[in-house]
This record gives structure tokens, sequence and C-alpha cells, in this order.
């Protein structure tokens, strides 16, 4: 196995265990089946920051779904910077927070029984609500300014 394939998997264990370890925090659980990774930290109120830190090792710091472990992931990343010319023109902000918040159901990111950016939003916000939905809406944001003109 090569070093690269075997960085990209790390990379992609370690967001993985990231987001358990939060979503086993939410929850209130107090047994730990995994080792707890810190989660990185980021200003709510830059959503380049955030793509940067959570989003970019998948869809890649264009947008384009060429990040470090995107050839891991069974289900290939989405081009993000496409999703306006593939709704109209529009930009599907709803679908998108949706996405982020993990209320829809995309394979790549897991199930509604495993919400992984939620719960990494909830913890990283130390369970403020109003955090977490400004993260929502700047990193919405952000995903908005990567579209292709």
């Amino acid at each position: 196995m090569s070093i690269k394939k075997l960085m990209v998997m790390f990379t992609v264990l370690i967001a993985f265990t990231c987001a358990v370890s939060a979503q086993d925090q939410t929850q209130g659980q107090t047994e730990k089946t995994i080792k707890h990774v810190p989660i990185q930290s980021t200003s709510p109120v830059s959503g380049k920051d955030m793509y940067t830190a959570y989003c970019a090792v998948c869809h890649g710091t264009d947008g384009k779904g060429g990040g470090p472990a995107a050839s891991a992931l069974k289900v290939p990343p989405n081009d993000l910077t496409l999703l306006s010319k593939n709704n109209g023109g529009k930009y599907p902000s709803m679908k998108v927070s949706s996405s982020i918040r993990n209320e829809s159901s995309l394979p790549a990111h897991g199930s509604k029984e495993m919400p992984v950016w939620g719960a990494l939003f909830w913890s990283v916000s130390s369970g403020h609500e109003t955090e977490v939905q400004q993260r929502v809406v700047n990193l919405t944001k952000y995903i908005e300014s990567l579209q292709a003109k």
C-alpha cells in the first residue's frame, strides 16, 4: 500500500472518529467505544475556515470533489461548484444547509442515525444552537461563493 493511500485512509479515519466521538458526547454517553480525538475548532464566523477544516479533505479546496480523501470514499464527493448549475441556475441554500446539518440522506455523509456534521458542529459549539446555526449559515454562504460562474 502506498504512503499516499495510507495517509488518505488515515485522514478519513480521523474525520469519522471525530464525528462519532462528537455524536457520543452529544448523546450523553459516558462509555466510550473509541479513543477521543480532539476536533479542530474553527471560528463560526468564517465559512472559509470551516470549509477548509471540515470539507476540503473530501471536496477539495476548490470544491470540485478532488480532496485527498476522495479516492478512499465509497461514494465520490459531489462537485460543490455545480450546485447552482444543477439546480436551474439557483443556489439551493436550503438543501445545502440540510446536508450540512445532516437532515437529508447523503450516503457519503452517513445516515440520519450517524449525523456526522450535525454532531461535529454541536460538539465544537458546546451545544449552543445559535452558534451551530451560525456555523451552518456561514458555511452554506461560503459554498455558494464557490459556484461556477
